[in-house]
């Protein structure tokens, strides 16, 4: 991998991770439009700690503030009640699923579900639902509201992003919506969740990045991840602010012609999955 290529996948990723598009699904069409061997899982896992470094920097308040609380209430039980040591529970509930079935399927996630044919797929039916969705959300709860069961569901749904091309924060934040929060509310806990998971995820792929398994050398993967954490920041700020007032809708008809692009690359034999 070339410091171009690292350049240009660290920026999709930022700009893409936050984004309810898919960034995993990005990291993995984009070297196929160019003609680059696939990166590999390792490379597209660990680049994500730069965005994960983006949400701690952005939320930072947040984040020590539930931290802080959580700590608290696990050694004062009267303190266990409180709204933010309860998010810091939620979080970390809706963190199990996602664990298990990453661990349980991670074979299949760094080989078969990278293939393209699965990426266009996600996209695409990612997009309808989110579009159908978004149409008959309520939008009445907000943060605060957040319980258990909440942080179970939107917990399953962000282990839907294993396969490439789902999104995390799509399947999160669609999850939310269906629960009833409004969008904001909705991208906001989806950030939150997103922090375990992804670092936890990242330090366990940290191990075979430069190994000689996939094609993104040590120094490659830095540059990418540098990049990353820069258009990430950059990615949330926008995204919160876009979603204070407007529809998914975008989002959604972006996803379904994403995908659909995707199927011509591979079926006029623009990848090398034409012909395996």
């Amino acid at each position: 991998m070339s410091w171009f290529e690292a350049i240009l996948l660290g920026i999709v990723q930022g700009l893409t991770e936050f984004l309810p598009i898919s960034s995993t699904g990005h990291v993995r069409v984009v070297p196929a439009l160019f003609g680059w061997p696939d990166p590999g899982a390792a490379f597209s896992a660990v680049i994500q700690l730069g965005t994960m470094a983006a949400v701690l920097i952005y939320f930072r308040h947040d984040v020590a503030r539930i931290t802080v609380a959580w700590v608290r209430g696990l050694a004062n039980r009267e303190l266990r009640r409180t709204p933010d040591s309860l998010m810091g529970w939620y979080v970390a509930v809706g963190t199990v699923p996602v664990v298990i079935l990453g661990f349980a399927f991670r074979h299949q996630i760094s080989s078969g579900a990278r293939s393209l044919w699965i990426v266009a797929f996600s996209l695409v039916i990612g997009g309808i639902v989110m579009l159908a969705v978004d149409r008959i959300a309520t939008l009445r709860r907000p943060l605060d509201s957040v319980t258990w069961r909440d942080g179970i569901i939107v917990g399953l749904c962000q282990a839907l992003a294993l396969i490439p091309g789902v999104s995390r924060s799509g399947a999160t934040i669609v999850g939310g919506l269906v629960l009833g929060f409004n969008r904001e509310t909705a991208a906001r806990f989806s950030f939150l969740l997103s922090i375990p998971a992804v670092v936890l995820s990242g330090l366990f792929e940290l191990k075979d990045v430069g190994d000689g398994s996939n094609n993104a050398p040590i120094v490659a993967t830095i540059i990418a991840t540098i990049f990353a954490f820069v258009f990430g920041y950059l990615s949330i700020a926008f995204l919160l602010r876009y979603l204070a007032r407007h529809t998914l809708t975008i989002f959604g008809v972006y996803r379904i012609v994403a995908g659909l692009a995707v199927v011509v690359l591979v079926a006029t034999g623009r990848s090398e999955e034409h012909t395996s």
